[in-house]
């Protein structure tokens, strides 16, 4: 635990376990709809699922710059402990839930609780890796993300085999249980910048004002806010859409659309962000837009592949698509906050990236509503292809606009 060189690997494992149980707790509800749908008759209507997916996604929205203005200021230890312990807390309840509203207000206090992660749980590993480690730490951190959306899509399996009160009671068992596991092995780590100053000087504290003021200052932060947020509509539309469009075009029951669109995913994500990291931290030894460009390789793979998505009707096409889309998601994905890093510096890393995660789960619980109106036209497929257009036009932008000057910037 004292080794200062073995460490910050041990950090990345044990966030590693935390990111798994983030996106398991969220995308198994996506795959249960048939078995939930038995008991609660709501859920039958496309559009109820829809806002049940939605207003996760925007109270998650509205509380991500809190959730990062709190990880730049206080201990993120406790601040990740008591996020991995609340929502996996709701996880459990939701397997109790007998109504819809019920469901649709637990969902909401699970979109409070995990939003204060992300930014904490990344600014942690940004603070330990910098350099030439800091992309392929982020990039092994997200395929945990990854892992349990896969282990997620497995929902309708379990719940098949027994029931999706059961399968809701476990996986939140779980969590809690690694919460405290966390308490013992985990812990925070100073900034950066407060590490540079002497020790007799005090780091004045900034305010929230000042903090949003220099962000919103900078031309680089609102071209990262948009392509992070163009970026995150077909991201979003893959995890709680892809299963229900696996099972209309492929014509599968949710049982087996669901771990197949889930684990296509998940399988060619790992490879991304770990090419994409290893890669990305390589290339920005030799040109510091290495980051940049590798983000922007990711993004470009997308766009065939969801036009591939939404038109295929054969297995082979589908599923190949998916593994493309796979693979240039996990590029993009873990070179966000390292370029970030470029622009940003470590006392607002958290906030900054708060703030990117509400513009990306807005646009997420709008393309998620979006879609769920679409499905019930029987359009969905056509809405998957649509969002490659929106990604060709951020990509050039990004390549136009990015230009950073340091790789970690003060």
């Amino acid at each position: 635990m004292k080794n200062k060189k073995i460490y910050p690997w041990i950090v990345v494992a044990l966030l590693w376990g935390v990111a798994l149980l983030n996106y398991m707790d969220r995308q198994m509800l996506s795959t249960m709809k048939d078995s939930m749908q038995i008991d609660i008759v709501e859920l039958q209507s496309a559009t109820n699922f829809g806002r049940l997916m939605a207003i996760f996604l925007w109270i998650y929205g509205l509380m991500s710059p809190v959730a990062g203005m709190i990880g730049d200021r206080f201990n993120r230890k406790w601040l990740i402990v008591g996020s991995l312990f609340v929502w996996s807390s709701v996880t459990y309840l939701m397997g109790v839930a007998q109504t819809f509203e019920q469901i649709y207000w637990l969902r909401a206090l699970m979109g409070v609780s995990e939003a204060l992660y992300i930014p904490a749980g990344l600014s942690l590993i940004a603070d330990y890796h910098s350099g030439r480690s800091r992309s392929l730490a982020v990039g092994l951190h997200m395929t945990g993300l990854y892992t349990g959306q896969a282990i997620g899509g497995f929902g309708a399996t379990v719940a098949a085999a027994f029931s999706w009160q059961t399968t809701f009671h476990w996986f939140g068992i779980i969590g809690i249980l690694y919460a405290f596991l966390l308490v013992v092995f985990l812990r925070d780590k100073k900034r950066e910048v407060e590490m540079k100053i002497q020790p007799s000087a005090a780091l004045p504290k900034e305010s929230l004002w000042q903090s949003l003021k220099k962000l919103t200052g900078s031309v680089a932060f609102w071209i990262i806010l948009l392509y992070f947020a163009a970026s995150s509509l077909p991201g979003w539309a893959t995890k709680n859409w892809l299963p229900t469009l696996f099972s209309e075009n492929l014509n599968l029951p949710m049982s087996e659309a669901g771990p197949i669109s889930t684990f296509t995913i998940a399988l060619s994500s790992f490879v991304g962000v770990l090419f994409g990291g290893s890669l990305s931290d390589r290339w920005v030894q030799k040109n510091l837009k290495g980051r940049v460009y590798t983000s922007a390789i990711g993004l470009g793979l997308t766009i065939p592949s969801l036009l591939l998505l939404g038109m295929g009707h054969h297995i082979v096409s589908v599923v190949g698509a998916g593994l493309l889309f796979g693979i240039g998601f996990g590029m993009f994905d873990a070179n966000n906050m390292p370029i970030l890093c470029q622009f940003v510096s470590s006392r607002r890393r958290a906030t900054a990236y708060g703030v990117m995660n509400m513009t990306g789960v807005f646009a997420g619980a709008a393309i998620t509503d979006l879609l769920g109106q679409w499905t019930d036209g029987g359009n969905l497929g056509m809405g998957f292809a649509m969002l490659s257009i929106v990604i060709a036009v951020v990509v050039c932008c990004q390549l136009i606009f990015l230009r950073p000057k340091t790789d970690n910037a003060d």
